[in-house]
């Protein structure tokens, strides 16, 4: 029944898939993170940074993204993030490189909508007694938005895994990818576009419940 699927490497796509999804998860989070900072900080000039990419960035197609990446990064201005290695094709590390980049403006939304549910009180009760406004940011006001934003922050981790189809574009060999390249070989359509389907519900599905369930253990009761 599945004897058209002989000759595809159908898991190793949906592994690269998984690595994109990862790779662009913890990046995304550490760079929304930052940006987040930057738009509840004091200085204007950070803050407007801030504000300007994550409005720009969240208007721009994802497609667009990836394909500067590689066509205006690599071939250019001759970026190349790096020799060969764990991630060892250039496309791949572009591919990643646009995810974060597009992804983090999500993020840095999450985190700054989970910022302002922690009352001000408490921020201004660290500030009184000596600490510094990173020192507030990171000891009192991030850890509860994080608490407050793992459910929002599912639902981005969910879309960026689905988002990752898009590298396709540029050539990286992952499941939208080999999708694309059985349908033009073989007669088998709709069995084709069921297993791919399977696939990514498998992949997001899962990531859905699970960070569900965990959003509502950490949630701090007001």
């Amino acid at each position: 029944m599945f004897d058209f699927l002989q000759g595809y490497d159908v898991l190793g796509a949906f592994w690269t898939t998984v690595q994109l999804t990862l790779l662009a998860a913890a990046g995304s989070l550490v760079w929304g993170t930052l940006l987040a900072a930057m738009r509840v900080g004091p200085v204007p000039l950070m803050r407007g940074f801030a504000t300007v990419y994550v409005n720009t960035v969240r208007n721009i197609p994802l497609t667009v993204i990836i394909l500067f990446t590689s066509l205006g990064l690599a071939n250019t201005l001759g970026v190349t993030l790096g020799a060969k290695g764990v991630i060892d094709t250039l496309n791949f590390r572009l591919a990643v490189l646009g995810l974060v980049a597009y992804t983090s403006a999500f993020v840095c939304e999450v985190i700054r909508s989970g910022i302002n549910t922690v009352p001000v009180g408490q921020a201004e009760a660290a500030r009184a007694i000596g600490l510094s406004f990173s020192q507030v940011l990171r000891l009192v006001v991030l850890p509860q938005a994080f608490r407050s934003s793992v459910g929002p922050l599912a639902n981005v981790l969910i879309a960026l895994t689905k988002n990752t189809t898009v590298a396709a574009a540029i050539g990286v060999a992952e499941a939208a990818t080999l999708m694309r390249t059985m349908v033009e070989k073989e007669a088998q359509l709709i069995p084709i576009a069921a297993i791919f389907a399977l696939g990514f519900v498998i992949l997001t599905l899962p990531t859905g419940l699970i960070l569900g369930w965990v959003g509502k253990k950490v949630a701090i009761k007001r």
